[in-house]
């Protein structure tokens, strides 16, 4: 009986699986019809349609063309100093350097709408030793106004602080292995120049799974203006629904007018689809002299619209503020703002 088993047992043994593998050319796989439709912001008969001749098309075209010419520009300008500073072969990837321009327009109460351009930039230069950076950027927000760095996607060029050039070696450092550290030396670029010392340490943890905690202190010296120090606290979590809630707090010592001013943001983000996000905020700005006071409130509505790729973006900004030399009069104004980013994208979702 022994040896019967034993043909039973090896032939068992020796069917193998038949699997069947089932093959899909890359063009099914992302034709139109395979991808669910909140992919699209247009409609299913609208897939193969042939795009009409206009002005818009010439115009957007041009810009589309300027990417693709002005991007390798600025991003082999940034690889260049790399490996020039930095006296290496090779260069890391992922160079921070990026060119940014735009223009928007912002209509107040009796004040018709007028087209501004807005341009920044950086400059990052990461090899330069094992952890030292050479970074050049167009704006220090250290020198400009809480309230107005708490509002700058609502404003306009000439409603901002003007800013200066900044250059900087930036040294980067760990204390344990959760708190990241940063010392800056530099100058603001311009005559006379202005040395400023600037650290910067911070740290990200979730206590739990909800949760997304940042933490962020700050010390800085500049010699034509002095001291100042900013602490700065957030914390986000999903609420269902694709909407993320988010709070932040900061503190600010303002050395020139002996004083701490504070900002309090509650804000809501949503991803509508590919294309477009939504986030509604409310905020209140407070001072401390001559007594702790709120001096103004706000709320905006940002509608945030990728044009094109990942560089190209529009934005629609109304808002509301109630700042106290008005008697917290409600201030209304609208603002529309198309942007470019040459070799950069400030938003990662997209």
């Amino acid at each position: 009986m022994t040896a019967p088993l034993l043909a039973i047992s090896l032939n068992s043994y020796g069917v193998e699986p038949v699997f069947n593998v089932q093959e899909h050319s890359i063009p099914d796989t992302l034709k139109p019809d395979a991808l669910p439709l909140s992919f699209y912001t247009f409609e299913p008969q609208e897939y193969w349609a042939e795009p009409n001749d206009s002005y818009w098309m010439g115009f957007s075209n041009f810009i589309l063309r300027q990417e693709r010419l002005q991007s390798p520009k600025v991003q082999s300008f940034g690889q260049w100093a790399d490996r020039t500073l930095s006296g290496e072969v090779h260069n890391l990837p992922h160079n921070g350097s990026y060119l940014r321009v735009g223009f928007a327009t912002k209509s107040e109460y009796g004040d018709p709408a007028q087209f501004k351009p807005e341009v920044r930039f950086r400059l990052d230069v990461p090899t330069t030793r094992r952890k030292l950076r050479l970074v050049i950027e167009s704006e220090n927000n250290e020198l400009i106004p809480l309230e107005e760095r708490q509002r700058d996607r609502q404003l306009t060029e000439p409603d901002r602080t003007e800013g200066q050039t900044t250059g900087a070696f930036r040294y980067l450092s760990q204390i344990g292995d959760a708190i990241n550290l940063s010392n800056d030396f530099g100058a603001r670029l311009h005559f006379p120049p202005d040395a400023f010392w600037r650290m910067t340490a911070e740290k990200r943890w979730k206590p739990d799974a909800t949760w997304n905690l940042r933490a962020q202190q700050r010390f800085y010296y500049y010699h034509q203006n002095g001291w100042g120090a900013r602490t700065w606290f957030s914390a986000i979590r999903n609420i269902g629904n694709g909407w993320q809630f988010g709070s932040s707090s900061e503190l600010e010592w303002v050395h020139s007018d002996s004083k701490f001013v504070a900002a309090q943001i509650f804000s809501t983000y949503k991803r509508l689809n590919n294309r477009s996000t939504v986030s509604p905020r409310i905020g209140v700005i407070g001072e401390s002299q001559p007594g702790w006071r709120t001096t103004s409130a706000f709320m905006d509505l940002t509608w945030r619209y990728r044009l094109y790729s990942n560089w190209l973006f529009a934005e629609l900004i109304p808002a509301l503020t109630f700042p106290r030399e008005k008697a917290f009069k409600d201030q209304g104004s609208v603002l529309f703002r198309v942007e470019m980013f040459f070799s950069g994208s400030i938003n990662p979702d997209f």
